[in-house]
């Protein structure tokens, strides 16, 4: 299988060894391959070399600067990143792999007081799958956060194509034949049935999900809140537990397909929402 990124297979060898749980080690795959995609897309120093022995703090900052500005993670999301790319890089150093350490100088961010979070957006998903000022993938990305779609689950390839929407309610469907129209050119040039494609050509046509931020952060201004689907996600959940207070821990683990360590979570956030 090939590396998604420099020296993986080395360094799931040591994440492994620590005995890091699967989720923890899939967040460090996905800090990682989102780096050096960045890299490969926008970074000169990486372009030119493709060498991580080359990258310098400043090579850092940069990625780290886009999260903040251009996907407005949180000071908690942005710690975790810093972390994640310091012990990897720590691992190259000593390996001698890279000769110095380019997340060294970086610090964490203090921590936020947490946001109320906006679940507002779900009551009137009807209104925003209706308007066209709205990119089509902003619009379906709404619609599969409010059936309980996470952004990992639906990204990943081969997951929308088995979705079966003819349940879904009618309020939605409108929506549905557009999408269709859009997509299935699209579909047929890329012979692949999945939803979230590019729209022009490449090796993998799958969109990922920079690329889909490329689409969401523009039409924020539009819509007035912030579109990350992480977000989006949180706010669904919280509604969900507004809308039904009466249920059980257990039926809601179920429904959601949630840890029910995460209940808990996500109730005190629906206690907090205005």
């Amino acid at each position: 299988m090939p590396q998604e990124y420099p020296y993986q297979d080395a360094f799931n060898r040591l994440l492994t060894d620590r005995a890091m749980a699967e989720a923890t080690r899939d967040e460090y795959t996905t800090t990682l391959k989102d780096f050096f995609h960045y890299l490969e897309n926008f970074n000169p120093t990486y372009q030119k070399t493709h060498r991580v022995r080359d990258l310098q703090t400043q090579d850092v900052e940069q990625y780290l600067s886009m999260l903040l500005t251009a996907r407005q993670i949180q000071n908690q999301t942005y710690n975790k990143v810093l972390s994640h790319l310091n012990i990897y890089f720590k691992f190259l150093f000593s390996h001698r792999w890279t000769p110095y350490l380019p997340t060294l100088d970086l610090k964490s961010k203090p921590k936020q007081a947490p946001q109320p979070v906006n679940y507002r957006w779900v009551d009137d998903l009807t209104d925003y799958l209706a308007d066209e000022r709205l990119h089509i993938y902003t619009r379906l990305t709404l619609l599969l956060v409010s059936q309980g779609y996470p952004v990992q689950s639906f990204l990943k390839p081969g997951v929308t194509e088995k979705i079966d929407t003819h349940d879904w309610p009618a309020t939605v469907q409108p929506f549905l034949k557009a999408f269709r129209d859009f997509i299935d050119p699209l579909q047929q040039r890329f012979l692949c049935d999945d939803w979230f494609l590019k729209q022009r050509a490449a090796a993998d046509p799958h969109l990922t999900l920079p690329g889909l931020h490329k689409y969401l952060k523009p039409d924020e201004a539009v819509i007035g809140f912030a579109l990350s689907p992480t977000v989006l996600y949180q706010g669904y959940l919280v509604n969900y537990l507004r809308r039904h207070p009466q249920k059980t821990d257990r039926e809601v683990t179920a429904a959601l397909n949630l840890p029910p360590d995460s209940i808990d979570y996500y109730r005190r956030l629906s206690q907090r929402a205005d």
